[in-house]
């Protein structure tokens, strides 16, 4: 029954099932399909799949479930060379760039719904719109791809048989390699070949970078290569930290929250703390901000993928301690969104400024995104809103931290995003509104104070007047109900903020 499948993956449901849930579609008679009960197992189905929070606890799952699909290649091929050469499971084949599209796909399509597709293609442009990949990596995954298809589609053909390995034997062009050559374009076996070695190199380049594998060796990192040894205790750490710090992770070994923790999660943890003890005898951040640290990451214990995000991220981690450490506010506020840290892995986000337009754009789309899949009520809006908004200031903030902005450039960008946030909010509102007698508003959001000025700060409020100018009877109700609406939906706490 649907009861029995949503409590089996809330309670059962394992990693890798949310990757296969990820390509699944609804196949239905037509009136199902009209009457929208095709589509009943979506609420069960899409929170299972994109987690309402990023989740980086997916990376471990994903190691092992590519470690066992290669480990099963070797089985098939040994003694049996002819099958070592898989254009689909073997390192840099096709299962590689659906893995790595699909693993940003399920870490951040819970919070950036204009993700959630299954063409991998078009997924692959969508990562890079969203700023996941650079577009010239996702351009090169595509061509890859496309190469990949055409070589396996030419395999099966030979035979007519559901089969990925490659043909051996290129020493005459009457062999099936040379077929699949000339087919493909090239004069002979070597051309191709290389072409093909080309490709997949790239290929199981960017994956290893992914799960950490590829990435130079950062000594002191810790990163997600030192997470498959052995994780010390915290007991073993105590004695290398300094004496406030020492203090505060002793009470964790008897904090409900640490005990409750799965062993993987307490490994997590203590990998961290580790790391971060490393970074504190180093000179890299000071004892305020692991102090900070711990104040953040001990209401969140029981939200594990904070834990992973910040093992696989030794960036993350770096950059997060230097925005605590530079002063109490960013603290407070990383308590209230802690959702945030996650733009601190964008290796553009130090270089960048905020443009509206582009906010704009990417809320239009992940509303269509919504719109497509029935999710589009108020409280999603709100919560997309208030995502965006939070995001963008954290961004603000950072930067500032980092001594890239100066305090005009901050004023200019903390205006720039109100006005930008406004003007969608107005937009919705008004496209919502049961009172709408036209289809654009005759009306002006004027700013006073700090907005005015295009001085506001980060804890500024916001000082607007509502005009209007319509002769329209029905104008001042219309208005009246708007201008309630825009209120409510600016000042409402909603689950995120």
């Amino acid at each position: 029954s649907q009861g029995a499948l949503e409590e089996y993956l809330q309670v059962q449901g394992r990693e890798w099932e949310r990757f296969a849930w990820l390509k699944s579609r609804v196949v239905a008679p037509r009136q199902a399909i009209e009457d929208g009960s095709a589509q009943a197992l979506r609420p069960a189905i899409l929170p299972f799949v994109f987690r309402r929070y990023l989740d980086y606890s997916v990376f471990d799952a994903l190691r092992l479930l590519h470690k066992q699909i290669r480990e099963h290649a070797a089985k098939r091929s040994a003694g049996r060379p002819e099958r070592a050469n898989d254009v689909k499971l073997s390192r840099g084949g096709i299962r590689e760039i659906e893995f790595t599209v699909q693993l940003l796909q399920v870490v951040r399509g819970g919070q950036f719904p204009e993700l959630r597709t299954r063409p991998t293609l078009q997924a692959l442009q969508r990562v890079a719109a969203a700023g996941l990949m650079p577009q010239a990596t996702a351009d090169a995954l595509a061509r890859a791809y496309e190469f990949l298809r055409r070589v396996e589609h030419r395999i099966q053909y030979l035979d007519d048989q559901q089969t990925h390995v490659l043909p051996m034997g290129c020493g005459d062009d009457d062999s099936d390699l040379g077929w699949i050559a000339h087919t493909m374009g090239y004069a002979d076996c070597c051309p191709f070949l290389h072409e093909l070695d080309t490709h997949r190199e790239l290929v199981a380049q960017e994956f290893d970078t992914l799960l950490g594998g590829g990435a130079p060796e950062c000594k002191g990192c810790a990163g997600p290569k030192a997470g498959r040894g052995p994780a010390p205790e915290l007991d073993d750490l105590l004695e290398q930290l300094p004496s406030r710090l020492r203090e505060r992770i002793d009470s964790w070994r008897r904090h409900p929250h640490v005990l409750a923790l799965r062993e993987d999660a307490r490994n997590r943890l203590s990998r961290l703390v580790a790391r971060t003890g490393q970074w504190l005898r180093e000179g890299r951040v000071n004892e305020e901000a692991a102090l900070r640290m711990a104040d953040w990451i001990e209401p969140l214990l029981r939200r594990e993928s904070y834990l992973a995000l910040l093992l696989e991220r030794p960036s993350v981690h770096e950059r997060l301690l230097r925005v605590l450490g530079a002063a109490r506010w960013p603290a407070r506020y990383l308590v209230q969104h802690p959702g945030v840290i996650d733009e601190l892995a964008g290796d553009a986000l130090l270089s960048e400024r905020f443009v509206a337009a582009d906010l704009e754009r990417e809320l239009e789309e992940r509303r269509n995104s919504l719109r497509i899949t029935g999710e589009d009520d108020d409280e999603a809006l709100l919560n997309l809103l208030r995502r965006a908004h939070h995001a963008e200031l954290f961004r603000t903030l950072a930067r500032d931290v980092e001594g890239r902005l100066s305090v005009e450039q901050v004023a200019d960008d903390l205006s720039a995003l109100a006005d930008a946030v406004l003007r969608v909010t107005a937009r919705w509102c008004w496209q919502r509104l049961k009172l709408r007698h036209r289809e654009e508003p005759q009306l002006a959001i004027i700013g006073y104070g700090k907005l005015g000025g295009k001085e506001l700060g980060y804890g500024s409020d916001l000082d607007i007047v509502f005009v209007y100018d319509d002769d329209d009877e029905r104008a001042p109700d219309a208005y009246a109900a708007f201008v309630r609406k825009l209120i409510n939906w600016l000042t409402i706490k909603t689950s995120e903020g």
